[in-house]
């Protein structure tokens, strides 16, 4: 079905902590975490939304590329795209056909956008998978005009914040770009968590995404 290599083991030292497991763990969409600093960039945390969509065990997953989604009729220049998006550490959004583990193809938004550490540096990337309905092509659109409502109902400053968010960026980094003190942008991401009604900040920069920031 792909060209998967197999799985890498992902030392305990490099599995993700807490607060980056808290970005997928309690959203309904599909998520991963991959880490950019092992050999092949592999996932090294798995929300049950990825593994309910893929029908994937969490033992096949983590330690892999997601590349094993790919399948005969996947579209290299969107798996280009994704992986350029990668090398330039910039959110990508593209809609492109994989397979799930019975063979069966879906029409996939893939989001996979950077995650930067205290100093700025590439950390993980998040990715996020949403399915089209092959009888509703219009799905995705509508969920970005959906997503530039949303967002422009925002006010100034928060679009701001929500736009650092979308490019991977932590409080003390937005705060420094924003000179706002780092309490400021916490209880601007906690509005926005809400004023987007959102459950996880994964669900956040997905929507900011689609609505192209």
């Amino acid at each position: 079905m792909s060209d998967d290599e197999g799985p890498i083991e992902v030392p305990q030292a490099d599995k993700p902590k807490a607060a980056v497991m808290a970005l997928i763990e309690n959203s309904p969409i599909a998520s991963v975490i991959s880490n950019p600093r092992l050999p092949d960039n592999p996932i090294v945390a798995v929300n049950d939304a990825f593994i309910a969509l893929t029908g994937y065990d969490r033992e096949f997953i983590v330690g892999r590329n997601c590349r094993f989604l790919s399948g005969e009729a996947t579209e290299p220049w969107l798996t280009e795209e994704i992986r350029r998006g990668v090398r330039q550490q910039k959110s990508v959004l593209v809609e492109i056909l994989n397979y799930k583990k019975d063979g069966t193809p879906f029409q996939n938004a893939v989001l996979v956008a950077p995650l930067f550490d205290d100093d700025g540096e590439l950390e993980y990337f998040l990715g996020s998978q949403v399915e089209i309905d092959a009888d509703v092509p219009s799905l995705s659109k509508a969920r970005r005009m959906r997503a530039v409502e949303i967002v422009k109902d925002l006010s100034k400053r928060q679009r701001e914040v929500l736009n650092f968010i979308a490019k991977g960026l932590l409080n003390k980094q937005i705060a420094h770009e924003l000179s706002l003190s780092e309490r400021t942008v916490k209880m601007h991401r906690s509005i926005l968590m809400k004023r987007l009604n959102v459950p996880s900040a994964a669900d956040m920069v997905r929507l900011a995404v689609e609505a192209g920031m």
